[in-house]
């Protein structure tokens, strides 16, 4: 089954350095299946125009296609209403308007916000910002020697005085998947809400979000087949109806006075100006794509395909892997030896390997690893194991390669 799904991404058939290409890069973004790209292309050579505007045919289809496309990511993640569904350039942005919109009228001097050492930079920045300008403090769920953290130490640091909770379904590092649905129930019992990113758990498992009970849900397309610059806010209706634009222009106002102006209702008062419609487009044909595989087919493939990794390189002596053994999708961080994660990048790359290799957007989780960077091999469902043996074999040259500076 992989064999056919990977004649579907075109990028995959070339070489890379005279080897033939090996993509293990998909936590930081995803390829793009041939359907996802004709559908943009048929948008662009057949509907282009703007929407919510022209009653002429090609606007009306434009607009179709943009909502249609809505309907697709409300039902793919379970939410109530489209109302509830915010198009957004991704997780960045989607977690940025929480922050900025939500959080000055929920957050004030004294009150805390909850986090993980392990948050990417776009699920940390916003809340310190938030939090320096209104006096709250942050506190951070401790992390267990696998970086995993314990529903115990999440009781202790979820108080009363705690009014957001911000965390990743899934490690965009360690890998880990965290218990949303009982750290949401932690959350509501001392009156706050949970903000979950997304970004690294929509394109690999099935999200519903009314059985996680979280509060908002972001997410980005370019991590689960669709183009860059889309991505998408979930937001329970009764919070985002209280909340305020963050954004403000054209298509987002519902009357326009001199001197004062009313909004839109939902979705549309977060949507100001021209959306992403073909991003939007794309993200539509991308969630058609994923679930015509089957969410719990990918899912079964990458947990298989992750073991498999760990197994393989564990093999290597020297090699460290960071993170909990038997992880439940398909990220893979580790170090080999004092080798710089960046030469172990080069060296892979040379032989048409892509990795990542750096910080990761998560400084804090480097600190605490004490490690100034890592490398990464993610996997997605066009990968192999015959992938990851490439991965192996490219691992042992470079072993090999800087033999002087492993001793």
């Amino acid at each position: 089954m992989i064999s056919t799904i990977r004649e579907h991404f075109p990028i995959l058939n070339q070489n890379i350095n005279g080897h033939p290409l090996v993509y293990l890069d998909s936590a930081a973004t995803s390829q793009k299946p041939r359907q996802v790209i004709e559908a943009v292309k048929k948008y662009y050579e057949w509907d282009n125009a703007n929407v919510h505007r022209g009653v002429h045919t090609l606007g009306s289809r434009a607009t179709d296609a943009y909502e249609g496309a809505r309907e697709k990511l409300a039902k793919f993640i379970n939410a109530r209403s489209t109302k509830e569904i915010i198009f957004t350039r991704g997780t960045t942005t989607a977690l940025n308007i929480v922050a900025s919109s939500y959080g000055p009228s929920a957050v004030g001097e004294g009150d805390e916000i909850v986090l993980t050492q392990m948050e990417h930079h776009s699920n940390l920045i916003p809340w310190q910002q938030l939090a320096k300008r209104t006096g709250a403090t942050l506190k951070y769920i401790p992390l267990q020697k696998d970086g995993t953290i314990t529903l115990e130490d999440a009781e202790k640091t979820i108080t009363d005085q705690t009014k957001i909770v911000a965390i990743a379904y899934v490690s965009n590092v360690m890998g880990v998947t965290h218990p949303i649905k009982e750290l949401a129930a932690i959350a509501h019992r001392h009156g706050a809400v949970i903000v979950v990113d997304g970004a690294q758990s929509t394109p690999h498992m099935k999200v519903d979000v009314q059985a996680l009970d979280c509060d908002f849900y972001a997410l980005s397309g370019h991590k689960m087949l669709a183009p860059t610059g889309i991505g998408a806010l979930y937001g329970k209706r009764s919070l985002l109806e209280a909340m305020d634009p963050v954004e403000f222009g054209g298509e987002m106002i519902d009357d326009v006075g001199l001197y004062e102006s009313t909004w839109k209702e939902l979705p549309w008062k977060f949507e100001g100006g021209t959306p992403i419609i073909a991003g939007a487009v794309g993200l539509g044909a991308a969630i058609d794509f994923l679930q015509e595989i089957g969410l719990d087919e990918i899912h079964r493939h990458e947990t298989t395909l992750a073991a498999y990794a760990e197994q393989r390189l564990s093999e290597i002596n020297g090699l460290t892997i960071y993170g909990p053994l038997k992880r439940k999708v398909g990220v893979v961080t580790f170090n080999l030896g004092d080798v710089h994660p960046h030469d172990v990048a080069t060296v892979l790359d040379a032989e048409g390997i892509a990795i990542r290799a750096g910080h990761h957007c998560c400084q804090p989780l480097m600190r605490w690893l004490e490690v100034s960077s890592t490398a990464r091999a993610s996997f997605y469902l066009y990968n192999t194991e015959e992938d990851v043996d490439r991965l192996v074999s490219a691992l042992l040259k470079t072993k090999e390669y800087f033999a002087d500076e492993l001793g």
